[in-house]
Protein backbone atom coordinates (compact mmCIF):
# COMPACT_ATOMS: atom_id res chain seq x y z
CA UNK A 1 0.00 0.00 0.00
CA UNK A 2 2.54 2.51 0.69
CA UNK A 3 4.08 2.30 -2.78
CA UNK A 4 0.55 2.91 -4.05
CA UNK A 5 0.50 5.79 -1.85
CA UNK A 6 4.23 6.89 -3.26
CA UNK A 7 3.48 6.02 -6.65
CA UNK A 8 0.13 8.62 -6.47
CA UNK A 9 1.96 11.51 -4.84
CA UNK A 10 4.48 11.21 -7.59
CA UNK A 11 1.26 11.66 -9.90
CA UNK A 12 1.66 8.12 -11.38
CA UNK A 13 -1.66 8.02 -13.10
CA UNK A 14 -2.15 4.21 -13.24
CA UNK A 15 -1.76 4.09 -9.42
CA UNK A 16 -3.98 6.99 -9.09
CA UNK A 17 -6.49 4.68 -11.10
CA UNK A 18 -5.66 1.82 -9.00
CA UNK A 19 -6.33 3.67 -5.41
CA UNK A 20 -9.21 4.75 -7.00
CA UNK A 21 -10.76 1.98 -8.26
CA UNK A 22 -10.08 0.31 -4.82
CA UNK A 23 -12.77 2.79 -3.05
CA UNK A 24 -14.80 4.06 -5.62
CA UNK A 25 -17.97 1.58 -4.87
CA UNK A 26 -17.83 2.57 -1.65
CA UNK A 27 -17.58 6.00 -2.12
CA UNK A 28 -20.08 6.36 -4.34
CA UNK A 29 -22.72 4.57 -2.10
CA UNK A 30 -21.87 7.18 0.79
CA UNK A 31 -22.28 10.44 -1.85
CA UNK A 32 -25.42 8.57 -3.38
CA UNK A 33 -26.94 8.87 0.60
CA UNK A 34 -26.17 12.81 0.82
CA UNK A 35 -27.14 13.68 -3.21
CA UNK A 36 -30.53 14.22 -4.88
CA UNK A 37 -29.45 12.09 -7.87
CA UNK A 38 -26.97 9.72 -9.67
CA UNK A 39 -25.32 12.54 -11.43
CA UNK A 40 -25.00 14.61 -8.33
CA UNK A 41 -23.32 11.65 -6.03
CA UNK A 42 -20.47 11.36 -9.61
CA UNK A 43 -20.37 15.18 -8.95
CA UNK A 44 -19.21 14.87 -5.19
CA UNK A 45 -17.17 11.60 -5.77
CA UNK A 46 -15.06 13.48 -8.21
CA UNK A 47 -14.58 16.29 -6.12
CA UNK A 48 -13.55 14.07 -3.23
CA UNK A 49 -11.09 12.06 -5.40
CA UNK A 50 -9.42 15.12 -6.47
CA UNK A 51 -8.96 16.01 -3.32
CA UNK A 52 -8.06 12.96 -1.85
CA UNK A 53 -5.58 13.17 -4.64
CA UNK A 54 -4.37 17.04 -3.47
CA UNK A 55 -4.28 16.03 0.24
CA UNK A 56 -3.04 12.63 0.03
CA UNK A 57 0.77 14.07 1.58
CA UNK A 58 -1.55 14.40 4.97
CA UNK A 59 -2.27 10.98 4.91
CA UNK A 60 -0.12 9.79 7.76
CA UNK A 61 -0.83 6.10 7.75
CA UNK A 62 -2.17 6.03 10.73
CA UNK A 63 -5.25 3.99 10.69
CA UNK A 64 -6.62 2.48 7.48
CA UNK A 65 -6.13 4.19 3.95
CA UNK A 66 -9.91 3.48 3.62
CA UNK A 67 -10.83 5.40 6.38
CA UNK A 68 -8.80 8.01 5.31
CA UNK A 69 -10.58 8.29 2.23
CA UNK A 70 -14.06 7.86 3.40
CA UNK A 71 -13.44 10.82 5.71
CA UNK A 72 -12.45 13.25 3.19
CA UNK A 73 -15.29 11.83 0.61
CA UNK A 74 -17.82 12.42 3.19
CA UNK A 75 -16.59 16.22 4.51
CA UNK A 76 -17.01 16.31 0.76
CA UNK A 77 -20.61 15.46 0.75
CA UNK A 78 -21.35 17.89 3.95
CA UNK A 79 -19.62 20.44 1.95
CA UNK A 80 -21.71 19.93 -0.98
CA UNK A 81 -25.14 19.91 1.68
CA UNK A 82 -23.78 23.26 3.04
CA UNK A 83 -23.36 24.99 -0.70
CA UNK A 84 -26.72 23.72 -1.05
CA UNK A 85 -28.46 26.30 1.31
CA UNK A 86 -31.33 23.97 2.03
CA UNK A 87 -33.39 24.79 5.11
CA UNK A 88 -34.48 22.21 7.46
CA UNK A 89 -38.01 21.86 7.10
CA UNK A 90 -39.65 20.67 10.08
CA UNK A 91 -42.52 18.27 8.52
CA UNK A 92 -40.09 7.21 16.05
CA UNK A 93 -39.22 4.13 14.92
CA UNK A 94 -36.06 1.92 16.35
CA UNK A 95 -36.83 -0.20 13.29
CA UNK A 96 -36.16 2.17 10.96
CA UNK A 97 -32.50 2.79 12.13
CA UNK A 98 -32.52 -1.10 12.39
CA UNK A 99 -33.49 -1.25 8.64
CA UNK A 100 -31.11 1.23 7.52
CA UNK A 101 -28.01 -0.32 8.85
CA UNK A 102 -28.99 -3.46 7.86
CA UNK A 103 -30.37 -3.10 4.17
CA UNK A 104 -27.55 -0.07 2.63
CA UNK A 105 -24.31 -1.72 2.41
CA UNK A 106 -21.28 -0.29 1.15
CA UNK A 107 -22.37 -2.29 -2.22
CA UNK A 108 -23.38 -0.80 -5.87
CA UNK A 109 -24.78 -3.95 -7.18
CA UNK A 110 -27.47 -5.02 -5.19
CA UNK A 111 -31.03 -3.94 -6.06
CA UNK A 112 -32.16 -3.78 -2.80
CA UNK A 113 -29.70 -1.37 -1.98
CA UNK A 114 -30.17 0.46 -5.30
CA UNK A 115 -33.94 1.26 -4.78
CA UNK A 116 -33.14 2.28 -1.12
CA UNK A 117 -30.52 4.96 -2.38
CA UNK A 118 -33.70 6.11 -4.63
CA UNK A 119 -35.75 6.55 -1.78
CA UNK A 120 -33.36 7.90 0.56
CA UNK A 121 -32.87 10.24 -2.13
CA UNK A 122 -36.71 11.44 -2.03
CA UNK A 123 -36.05 12.60 1.43
CA UNK A 124 -35.92 16.51 1.83
CA UNK A 125 -32.23 17.30 1.88
CA UNK A 126 -32.37 18.26 5.70
CA UNK A 127 -33.84 15.39 6.19
CA UNK A 128 -31.13 12.72 4.63
CA UNK A 129 -28.47 14.54 6.00
CA UNK A 130 -29.36 14.26 9.97
CA UNK A 131 -30.68 10.69 9.09
CA UNK A 132 -27.60 9.88 7.07
CA UNK A 133 -25.01 11.56 9.74
CA UNK A 134 -26.61 10.08 13.26
CA UNK A 135 -27.97 6.39 11.87
CA UNK A 136 -25.53 5.80 9.27
CA UNK A 137 -22.23 7.50 10.34
CA UNK A 138 -22.79 7.71 14.08
CA UNK A 139 -22.66 11.15 15.03
CA UNK A 140 -24.14 12.55 17.58
CA UNK A 141 -26.75 15.17 17.64
CA UNK A 142 -24.18 17.55 19.12
CA UNK A 143 -21.83 16.72 16.24
CA UNK A 144 -24.26 17.04 14.03
CA UNK A 145 -25.46 20.54 14.96
CA UNK A 146 -21.49 22.00 14.98
CA UNK A 147 -21.40 20.27 11.57
CA UNK A 148 -24.42 22.05 10.19
CA UNK A 149 -24.81 25.16 12.18
CA UNK A 150 -28.53 24.22 13.23
CA UNK A 151 -29.48 23.22 17.01
CA UNK A 152 -28.83 20.50 18.83
CA UNK A 153 -33.33 20.29 19.24
CA UNK A 154 -33.22 20.94 15.55
CA UNK A 155 -31.40 18.01 14.83
CA UNK A 156 -33.38 16.04 17.55
CA UNK A 157 -36.94 17.08 15.61
CA UNK A 158 -35.39 16.72 12.10
CA UNK A 159 -33.97 13.17 12.75
CA UNK A 160 -37.88 11.89 13.81
CA UNK A 161 -38.99 13.72 11.19
CA UNK A 162 -36.80 12.14 8.54
CA UNK A 163 -37.54 8.65 10.29
CA UNK A 164 -41.47 9.01 9.87
CA UNK A 165 -41.22 10.12 6.25
CA UNK A 166 -38.59 7.66 5.74
CA UNK A 167 -41.01 5.08 6.89
CA UNK A 168 -43.80 6.23 4.39
CA UNK A 169 -41.53 6.69 1.30
CA UNK A 170 -40.52 3.10 2.41
CA UNK A 171 -43.80 1.48 2.67
CA UNK A 172 -45.29 2.99 -0.42
CA UNK A 173 -41.81 2.29 -2.57
CA UNK A 174 -40.30 -0.88 -1.67
CA UNK A 175 -41.85 -3.91 -3.02
CA UNK A 176 -43.08 -6.82 -0.55
CA UNK A 177 -40.06 -8.59 -1.04
CA UNK A 178 -37.79 -6.33 -0.18
CA UNK A 179 -40.25 -5.09 2.93
CA UNK A 180 -39.41 -8.24 5.00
Amino acid sequence: MKRLIDACKKGDRQAQRQLYDTYKGKMFVLCQRYANSREEAEDILQEGFIKVFRCLDQYRGEGPLGAWVRKIILNGALQYVRKQNNKYVSLEEEKIEYYLHQKIEYSSTNSREKELIKILQQLPPGFRTVLNLYVLEGFTHQQIANELNISVGTSKSQLNRAKAYFKRLLEKSLSPELKK
